[in-house]
């Protein structure tokens, strides 16, 4: 493919808002054709399967698969299509995938940074022209579960003290007029990032589930599923407290699929 050939593009991200705006940043870049939209995993499989796009803008955090997960997927089809991730982790992450095909862009999206992924690409696809995308993403999840692997403590206040525990033994974390409460079995403390986006973005998203505007779960400490109204579900935790975590109407689909309920 030369430079000037048209980029066949799909973007996924589970917010309009900010599918306009990057359909609208795409459209100011010369030779790129956005051919299709979504805004979830399982659609955004659908649409990949149906337009066989060059290019695929892909969210991190969504309902129903993330973007991982869609990725792993397309890795298993052995899709030609190259990725760009565009999430929320912080610049070190996206610094150390530069050299790899598959490209991140953290949110918010800047048109420069937009343009340098989409050249990037448009190279990769000269020089990997009939090899396909999906070896290098393949390098690229095996780097993302390694990363994600280090990322094993947080810390927590207490009081006057900073506490480190393992991220496996967070239970949930919430947010309330801008503070945000990590809870273990142990203690209850907060968190000095400043978003609940943040925190998410530092522990596995295989793991950890935004189940709320407001809550992230770790699944492995569900001890209860309740019924709610508008099928909708409460979760009860297996903190000491067995505290109660709304389920987001969006998000109630992801959970049941994954517990095929």
């Amino acid at each position: 493919m030369s430079t000037t050939d048209t980029l066949r593009t799909v973007v996924v991200d589970d917010e309009e808002l900010a599918r306009e705006e990057l359909c609208f940043l795409l459209d100011q870049i010369p030779g790129i054709e956005v051919v299709a939209q979504a805004g979830d995993g399982p659609e955004a499989l659908n649409v990949i399967a149906e337009h066989a796009p060059d290019l695929i803008m892909l969210d991190v955090q969504m309902p129903g698969l993330t973007g991982f997960e869609v990725a792993r997927r397309l890795l298993h089809r052995d899709t030609e299509a190259h990725l760009v991730f565009v999430t929320a982790y912080d610049q070190h992450a996206i610094e150390a995938f530069d050299v790899n095909a598959v490209d991140y862009i953290l949110k918010p999206v800047e048109a420069a940074r937009l343009f340098t992924a989409v050249e990037r690409v448009r190279k990769r696809l000269q020089s990997d022209r009939g090899q396909g995308g999906a070896p290098n993403l393949d390098r690229v999840l095996r780097f993302l579960a390694e990363r994600q692997n280090r990322r094993d403590q947080l810390a927590v206040k207490v009081g006057d003290r900073f506490l480190l525990v393992q991220a496996e033994d967070v239970v949930h974390a919430s947010v309330e007029d801008d503070v945000i409460t990590v809870v273990t079995n142990s203690l209850s403390g907060t968190s000095n990032y400043r978003t609940l986006d943040e925190l998410q973005a530092r522990l596995d998203p295989e793991i950890f589930w935004r189940v709320h505007r407001s809550h992230l779960v770790n699944i492995n400490k569900i001890r209860e599923i309740v019924p709610w109204f508008s099928r909708n579900y409460i979760l009860r935790m297996k903190d000491t407290k067995g505290s109660e975590i709304p389920v987001s109407r969006a998000q109630t689909r992801r959970l049941r699929e994954y517990l095929k309920l």
